[in-house]
């Protein structure tokens, strides 16, 4: 593996800005659950509903905190989301791109970040739509309520009664295809291409796309390098490599 953290350093070094995607795959690792496992046989339209938050406050926290909540709160960041913070902090990464919700990447330090499906940082009222921007406030044990009019929260994206969902979820994925359009170099981690048809088409063609995942993937064919090798320890030895050049000047 010396050999592609060797070759993926360089990479780096020669671009003017990498930008990293990711997916489930760094935070389903370490301990977030799929929606859907946690959804079980209910439907999860309507589970995810401004309806069902209005009616079953409690109920769709027990589901949230299941699928997400624990793991960003109790868990933390993993390890690729720390390397990932860090890489930016110095220079090396010029932003991220996620379809995750978990806002893993700004707690682990991450500033520019792009969460194209929405996330637990961006919540409206299910009555009066209110806006507010903090994750922190599902950390409280409860599904959080408007200072406004005391009704239930949820994630902008997931109220599609209200024409702002649609407006946020349309402008996200416009940012996460602007940062895709100025990237010399895409790294793609742990995901599987879900929407990639929707950014990866405003790359330029002579930007390479490098892909981290243990496992193949639908993007194995579209990728310029599979690295079929496990991210964090990818990154890990990518910054090792760093840190003695920096040692050694």
């Amino acid at each position: 593996m010396r050999y592609e953290s060797s070759q993926l350093r360089e990479y780096m070094e020669q671009s003017g800005k990498t930008v990293a995607v990711t997916g489930a795959g760094i935070s389903y690792l370490y301990g977030m659950r799929r929606l859907k496992q946690s959804v079980g046989l209910m439907n999860s339209r309507q589970v995810l509903s401004p309806s069902f938050v209005r009616s079953n406050p409690d109920d769709f926290y027990k589901i949230v905190k299941t699928s997400f909540l624990d793991a960003t709160f109790e868990k933390g960041p993993s390890e690729v989301h720390k390397q990932l913070a860090t890489l930016e902090k110095h220079g090396l990464l010029y932003g991220i791109v996620t379809q995750n919700m978990d806002c893993l990447h700004t707690i682990a330090g991450s500033k520019n970040v792009v969460e194209f499906q929405g996330s637990f940082g961006d919540n409206i009222c299910v009555d009066c739509g209110a806006r507010y921007l903090n994750y922190k406030i599902w950390n409280h044990g409860h599904t959080p309520t408007c200072e406004k009019c005391g009704s239930p929260l949820m994630p902008t994206t997931f109220c599609r009664e209200n024409k702002i969902s649609e407006q946020v979820s349309k402008e996200s994925m416009k940012k996460a295809q602007e940062m895709i359009s100025e990237a010399d170099l895409v790294i793609i981690i742990g995901t599987t291409g879900f929407r990639s048809d929707e950014y990866l088409k405003k790359m330029r063609k002579d930007t390479k796309l490098v892909q981290i995942n243990p496992s193949e993937t639908p993007l194995d064919s579209v990728a310029d390098w599979n690295i079929h090798a496990d991210a964090a320890e990818v990154l890990g030895e990518v910054m090792d490599g760093w840190e003695k050049c920096e040692n050694v000047l």
